[in-house]
């Protein structure tokens, strides 16, 4: 047992606790975090530059073409599916609320400006980051792990224009088709479920998407669904190349985590991104 005088003498050698820091460490915490998410945005902003760049390298079109069946034709059967039953419940829920104040001949407006403006490209882009997007993430993860991506640079073969760059172009140019097909199905849908199911008027329905649906609003959807390529294709291809360096796992669990970031940040991301562009195209 230590005498008082002993106990004394400790605590004033610096023991004792220290209200500053303890009070200073939350935003220690959010310092670290911040300079965290600062240093990957600006390494992926520099990521998506140089990818860029390396699209118009000479033998790029074969590689792209790959990558526009991989990315979009083998999206093509989830697209239409999501795209049908978004439609029929959207014409569904549109018809019972117009009903209410005695507006059933408006559900075309509604539902192709809904889908057309908004809801086409949000869950086009959720589909495919979701699909495709684990997938480039997992490929380009376990080359990583593997050390196939230090062959490449062994072989002077430039990783960036060999893997990224081609899967970035066909997301720009596969996301706005995909896109267009969602809302055409979408409208048929919505046609199935308000006309044949809820009894609304076949003529009204098409002269309202005719005349409602105007060139700016089928433009600023395409604009929704390039930002979202560029978004989905860079986080994804950021997090599979980058998995060797994750601070909290490596191999194989490296790759698993990656993927799952990669889907969860690319989803947010596409929410954040359509309030932004919807702010500055309305």
């Amino acid at each position: 047992m230590a005498l008082p005088s002993e106990h004394q003498d400790n605590t004033e050698s610096g023991n004792q606790w220290q209200p500053g820091a303890f009070l200073a460490a939350p935003f220690a915490l959010i310092g670290r975090y911040a300079l965290a998410w600062i240093n990957n945005s600006g390494a992926a902003i520099i990521f998506l530059f140089l990818s860029v760049l390396k699209i118009f390298r000479p033998r790029q079109l074969e590689k792209i073409v790959q990558q526009i069946y991989y990315v979009g034709a083998r999206s093509t059967m989830i697209i239409m599916l999501v795209g049908l039953f978004t439609g029929m419940v959207l014409g569904l829920q549109s018809y019972h609320a117009l009903s209410k104040v005695g507006a059933e001949g408006a559900l075309g407006t509604l539902v192709a400006l809904s889908l057309i403006r908004e809801m086409g490209p949000v869950l086009t882009a959720i589909m495919i980051a979701a699909r495709a997007g684990s997938a480039i993430t997992t490929e380009i993860g376990i080359q990583r792990i593997s050390e196939q991506i230090d062959a490449l640079d062994t072989m002077h073969i430039d990783p960036l224009r060999y893997l990224i760059s081609p899967r970035i172009a066909a997301s720009i140019i596969s996301f706005p088709m995909l896109t267009a097909l969602f809302d055409l199905i979408g409208i048929l849908g919505s046609y199935v479920s308000g006309v044949w199911i809820m009894g609304a008027n076949a003529g009204t329905y098409f002269y309202r998407v005719q005349v409602s649906v105007e060139l700016k609003d089928v433009t600023d959807g395409f604009i929704k669904a390039i930002v979202f390529a560029v978004i989905v294709s860079t986080v994804c291809c950021y997090q599979g190349y980058f998995a060797h360096m994750r601070p909290d796992s490596h191999g194989a669990k490296a790759v698993g985590l990656a993927t799952t970031s990669a889907v969860v940040l690319s989803c947010v991301l596409i929410l954040v991104a359509d309030y932004v562009v919807t702010s500055l195209l309305i």
